[in-house]
């Protein structure tokens, strides 16, 4: 039985016709290629001119002209109710309505049609084959948050079932629930894993504390996919050996599906199939490839919902070797909103503050999870979840190191607590600013 391909014909979403559609994509050569996405993306954007009024208004001309004068949409521009954002051929009955996570502080409720929808599932499917995953019959352990009200509890542990895939619930981390995580692994034979970074990041420290690989008490696993949140170098080393099985970057987001997929060269593939992924300044106009940028993502296809040129709130760099075909992400650098603005003028990445800590913690050996809060212009509240509190010596060695790479005379705090407050999706986010 193709169990995936069945949830979403049940869900009457066209798979079989996405998938057909998606070869043929995929054999256009690569000459030909720059063709189809400039026509693609010139037939959506006059698509929603003709048939959405709310684009009509934000576009603000009546025809289009060129690429470039097309405008930018931030996620603040869709914060207002839906059916007004509908194209006049859709209601909200007829195509897949979702909601993003609400991680970058803008949440809202989005629209895709259902081959859009399906089409991006298609995408997911290919990739996955890269790895010997077969979303109709690989057995996934999902590392995901749940809804906690009955209905939409009962709603996704039901998708879960006919999907493939078993959820270890991560809002409890407790190592009491891990351990029962490692038992469900050694009765099931599991094919990969997929799930949030910072969660498969803590069941990889219990095993290693622990001396276990996952493979060895679950032989039938393949690999580990993580997603949503930023994977850096040495944890990706800590996960592989823990899981004994490699990890794989994915780059997705709800509203618009798959954006990225590492392949075996650990080259960040972008999905050239559906999207059009462009890198742009803060003057909106387009960088060429090397150059680092805000990342703008047009969905070719969806017709329910405008989601041309938008900005999705990361960062990131287009390496020189993408081509129209096979654009390749060279980095990832995170939310445009993850920065600290300091009172001299300094603008300091928010990943500069994991790495400042992450050494210190990484030496203390009992650190389990920590997020860093920047609350006014020049202080920081580093939370953590420990054994032990921070000696003196390891808070001396983050404040001389913050000194070194951040700034001096600031403010530093430390807050030992039980657990860390997670968005209601289950995600960690490690550094954000509260200074606007």
């Amino acid at each position: 039985m193709d169990w995936f391909k069945l949830s979403l014909k049940l869900n009457k979403f066209p798979i079989n016709r996405a998938i057909t559609h998606l070869k043929v994509i995929q054999t256009i050569p690569e000459e030909n290629y720059e063709n189809y996405l400039h026509g693609q993306r010139e037939k959506i954007v006059k698509y929603h001119l003709k048939n959405n009024g709310f684009y009509r208004n934000f576009f603000g001309k009546d025809k289009f002209s060129s690429w470039e004068d097309v405008p930018v949409m931030k996620k603040s521009d869709l914060q207002q109710p839906l059916e007004m954002r509908l194209s006049d051929t859709f209601s909200k009955k007829n195509p897949y309505i979702g909601k993003t996570s609400g991680s970058s502080g803008h949440p809202f409720i989005f629209a895709k049609d259902r081959f859009a929808h399906a089409l991006s599932w298609a995408a997911f499917q290919d990739r996955y084959k890269w790895y010997d995953i077969d979303l109709n019959k690989s057995l996934q352990a999902r590392f995901y948050g749940i809804p906690l009200d009955f209905y939409g509890n009962i709603q996704e542990r039901l998708k879960d079932r006919i999907s493939l895939r078993r959820r270890f619930n991560i809002f409890d981390l407790s190592e009491r629930k891990m351990e029962a995580f490692l038992n469900r692994f050694k009765k099931s034979d599991f094919d990969y894993l997929n799930g949030y970074t910072s969660a498969i990041m803590l069941f990889a420290r219990f095993l290693k504390d622990r001396g276990m690989v996952l493979k060895e008490m679950c032989p039938s696993l393949k690999i580990c996919i993580v997603t949503s949140e930023r994977l850096f170098e040495k944890d990706k080393i800590l996960i592989e050996e823990a899981m004994g099985v490699p990890v794989i970057n994915e780059y997705g987001a709800s509203e618009v599906g798959l954006i990225a997929f590492e392949d075996e060269n650990q080259h960040w593939i972008v999905n050239s199939e559906d999207l059009f992924i462009e890198i742009l300044d803060n003057n909106n106009n387009i960088l060429p490839p090397g150059n680092e940028g805000r990342v703008v993502i047009t969905s070719l296809y969806n017709k329910a919902h405008p989601m041309i040129r938008y900005d999705i709130g990361d960062t990131g760099v287009l390496s020189e070797k993408s081509t129209f075909k096979k654009p390749i992400l060279e980095k990832l650098i995170g939310r445009t909103n993850d920065i600290a603005r300091l009172a001299n003028g300094k603008v300091v990445p928010g990943l500069t503050f994991y790495y400042v800590t992450k050494t210190v913690i990484e030496d203390s050996g009992n650190i389990k999870e920590f997020v860093i809060v920047q609350t006014k212009i020049d202080e920081f509240h580093i939370e953590y979840v420990s054994e032990h509190e921070f000696s003196e010596e390891q808070r001396h060695k983050i404040l001389k190191a913050i000194e070194t790479y951040v700034g001096k005379n600031l403010n530093i705090q430390f807050e030992r607590k039980e657990y860390l407050k997670r968005s209601p999706s289950g995600k960690l986010k490690q550094f954000t600013s509260l200074v606007h």
